[in-house]
């Protein structure tokens, strides 16, 4: 096959599969992330703490998590075929393919929310913060060096997803390297989809990692943004109790810190 020939299939294959992994990636984090978030608030000892809606989630992300891709694409053949219409063609491939990816990210991101540090937590608790208040300015800001690693991760897996839903007639780089590179032996062709796949996955890598160093540096997880934010909102608290204290003033005086001033 010669490459003027080669170049369209490469080019709408390429298309296709950016598709597939972009909604896929999308629809993963939307529901993934509160899903991830609310495991670890469930927890023994979370701020939500409900021990038996927690092994229930959990179980049931260990489930999906357990099935082998190409059987859950076939599993979910009746529920795509319900919300596609279809269930070939790359729309029809988003379904498997972020069903099979929610409870991957979850998982991440419940991973990256562990690791905060749980002296943050206490401070905006101390500060009058509710549940919400702590998940939106200290759990989020403080895992998302570690949220966009786990994003990055979850994007390269799909896109290997996507290679084997091209077996079942999703379209994309895998279907052009099964249907051309191993049933008609078109070994060249079959290469330069592997080739395509490994450039695609390091670039979506080092962008990745170069997109958490630089929310690390900038203040991330274990970074100087949220704490000095923190320690900065307790100081006029502690400067009152300090004068209450002394005789400067009555301890019922002392204002407590804001902390809506905890970005």
């Amino acid at each position: 096959m010669s490459w003027s020939e080669m170049q369209p299939l490469l080019s709408q294959a390429c298309w296709d599969t950016l598709y597939m992994v972009g909604w896929s990636t999308l629809i993963a984090v939307v529901a993934g992330l509160p899903l991830g978030v609310l495991l670890v608030l469930t927890d023994r000892g979370g701020l939500l703490q409900n021990v038996v809606a927690n092994k229930v989630i959990g179980q049931l992300v260990n489930v999906a998590r357990s099935m082998p891709f190409i059987i859950l694409m076939v599993a979910l053949m009746t529920f795509t075929r319900w919300v596609t219409g279809t269930t070939i063609g790359r729309d029809a491939a988003i379904v498997p393919l972020a069903i099979g990816a929610i409870p991957f990210f979850a998982r991440l991101v419940e991973t990256a929310v562990r690791e905060v540090d749980g002296g943050l937590v206490e401070a905006v608790q101390s500060m009058g913060g509710n549940t919400w208040t702590i998940v939106r300015k200290v759990l989020v800001p403080e895992s998302l060096p570690s949220l966009i690693a786990g994003t990055t991760t979850t994007i390269v897996a799909l896109i290997g997803y996507s290679a084997m839903a091209g077996t079942v007639g999703a379209g994309g780089l895998g279907d052009i390297a099964i249907r051309y590179g191993y049933q008609r032996f078109e070994t060249q062709l079959m290469w330069i989809t592997v080739a395509i796949l490994a450039v695609v996955i390091s670039v979506i890598q080092f962008a990745g990692d170069f997109a958490a160093r630089a929310l690390h540096r900038r203040g991330g997880r274990g970074g100087p943004g949220p704490r000095l934010r923190l320690l900065k909102a307790e100081e006029p608290a502690a400067a009152d109790v300090t004068r209450a204290a002394a005789g400067d003033t009555a301890p019922g005086d002392a204002a407590p810190a804001d902390v809506s001033k905890v970005a």
